[in-house]
């Protein structure tokens, strides 16, 4: 009768086989991939703003036509963010908890930004809210004008930055389940205790994403804004067409000044975004 067979040694540290290249490889393509796309071009930006010397970069950037443009841009895309989170949520709540004719169109319908050339969006845009468009002639009765104002730079952005919010949030309602809603309702929850107090928690942190990521895509919209803004120093002119206006006049180092704050203030905008998302996330696996 034969011995049975001993079992085989763990695998070690040295033996131990994994589907990916090593450390070393995949982090030296990451690194490169980083910097060809990310680092360098940056801090080719940098650089060339840095030439014209401090008081020189400030002059640029503080200039009142630089300033009014960087409120359009950051006031618009912040609106617009804001306005995506409730639309955002309404519409994956929708998609994810009902029944709805026309379920999977609509939902295709959602990634149609993705999918559409910017500048088509912008025209399209236009065409429908200007005094003659189908929807316009309706507000022109009404004295109420969209094209060419603040307002229908929000409306372009919100249309850009509507699929990061519900893609962010349908996920997350689709794993909820309805356990904790049956839950706190047969404890005596009302339908908005149990949403502010059970639902909203668990969303906040993909709210939170949805709400940086259509932020970040929006800050710097040019293609789907350019067409109905007018384009209107001091009123409607987004900081991308500043840019753009700069590099067209040679003032590359201007141009430059102005994309390094813009680029600053994004970064600073995502970092914290990000710092508070991730103490929700915390905050929530502690509490469960």
């Amino acid at each position: 009768m034969t011995s049975p067979a001993a079992p085989l040694p763990a695998p070690t540290g040295r033996t131990r086989r994994h589907v990916l290249p090593g450390l070393n490889l995949t982090l030296g393509y990451a690194l490169l991939y980083l910097s060809v796309l990310v680092i360098v071009p940056l801090a080719g930006l940098v650089l060339r703003a840095s030439g014209l010397g401090l008081a020189g970069f400030w002059r640029e950037v503080s200039a009142p036509r630089v300033l009014t443009a960087l409120g359009v841009s950051f006031g618009t895309a912040l609106a617009a963010s804001l306005i995506n989170v409730l639309l955002g949520l309404l519409i994956a709540w929708t998609l994810t908890r009902y029944w709805v004719p026309g379920r999977r169109l609509i939902d295709a319908l959602i990634d149609l930004p993705f999918a559409l050339p910017t500048a088509v969006a912008g025209i399209t845009l236009t065409a429908l809210l200007a005094p003659n468009g189908w929807i316009g002639q309706l507000l022109a009765q009404h004295d109420l004008r969209v094209v060419y104002t603040r307002t229908g730079i929000v409306i372009a952005l919100i249309f850009i930055g509507l699929p990061f919010v519900v893609r962010s949030l349908q996920p997350v309602l689709e794993d909820l389940g309805h356990e904790q809603e049956e839950a706190a309702w047969s404890l005596g929850a009302s339908p908005v205790q149990t949403f502010m107090r059970v639902i909203l928690p668990e969303l906040l942190p993909a709210l939170l994403s949805g709400f940086t990521l259509a932020l970040a895509r929006t800050v710097g919209e040019y293609g789907s804004v350019v067409f109905i803004s007018g384009n209107l120093p001091f009123k409607t002119e987004i900081a991308p067409l500043l840019i753009v206006s700069k590099l067209e006049q040679y003032n590359y180092a201007g141009a430059a000044a102005v994309a390094v704050v813009m680029l600053l203030v994004s970064v600073t905008l995502l970092l914290v975004a990000n710092t508070v998302q991730a103490r929700l996330v915390r905050r929530s696996g502690t509490a469960v």
